[in-house]
């Protein structure tokens, strides 16, 4: 699973989809990550958007070390410092502004910026970001985007993100400039809400098995 030596790209290519995970009560955190893993899907994005986010980014990157958590929604550079004290293997932006790439490069661990057009993601190439985020993927040109774009920047590699589904996901993951896709569908809110790990691994082990399928 993960080690020290390993790098952004390296994280990217454990798994076919990276979890994007929005925790309420970090209780649950442990047990989620462990299920997670188990079914084959070992990176979790767990996103800044309540206040257990870093108390969940920390008890992961405690108790479940063969977990990678990525750091999500990060916005500005406290966020960029207080993730990283936490124990985020990586930090992930839905966009990104040129003062928050510039506070990016400066960070302890690495950065997968978001972008949503060609001008944005050559920005960020010419700045040292090689593997970034597309978002949101579906509403930005999804995978005809993508495609569309491997040509002129072949050096590229993409999380894309937003609005992919089960359904979905296989036509992302079959293009050369995808590493992986990001999903809510693997720990939907109601299995969040009720702590249902049991369907949580379900869906988990399903969305493992799609890199065997493409």
């Amino acid at each position: 699973m993960a080690s020290e030596g390993m790098g952004l790209r390296d994280y990217l290519r454990l798994a076919p989809v990276i979890p994007v995970v929005t925790v309420t009560d970090a209780r649950i955190s442990i047990d989620l990550a462990h299920t997670l893993v188990r079914a084959g899907l070992p990176v979790i994005e767990v996103t800044l958007r309540t206040p257990a986010a870093l108390d969940a980014i920390s008890a992961i990157a405690k108790a479940v070390p063969e977990a990678v958590v990525a750091a999500g929604t990060v916005l500005s550079s406290s966020q960029i410092a207080e993730v990283a004290d936490a124990g985020a293997k990586f930090i992930v932006t839905p966009g990104t502004s040129l003062k928050l790439a510039e506070e990016l490069r400066e960070a302890s661990i690495p950065a997968m910026p978001g972008c949503a057009t060609v001008s944005e993601a050559v920005t960020l190439a010419e700045m040292g970001f090689h593997a970034l985020k597309f978002f949101p993927a579906v509403a930005s040109g999804g995978a005809a985007w993508l495609k569309s774009v491997h040509g002129p920047l072949p050096n590229l590699v993409f999380c894309p993100t937003g609005g992919i589904d089960r359904a979905s996901a296989a036509s992302y993951l079959s293009l050369p400039n995808v590493a992986c896709v990001g999903g809510t569908w693997v720990t939907p809110a109601a299995a969040m809400k009720t702590g249902d790990l049991v369907e949580i691994e379900r869906l988990a082990a399903d969305a493992a098995s799609l890199r065997r399928e493409t």
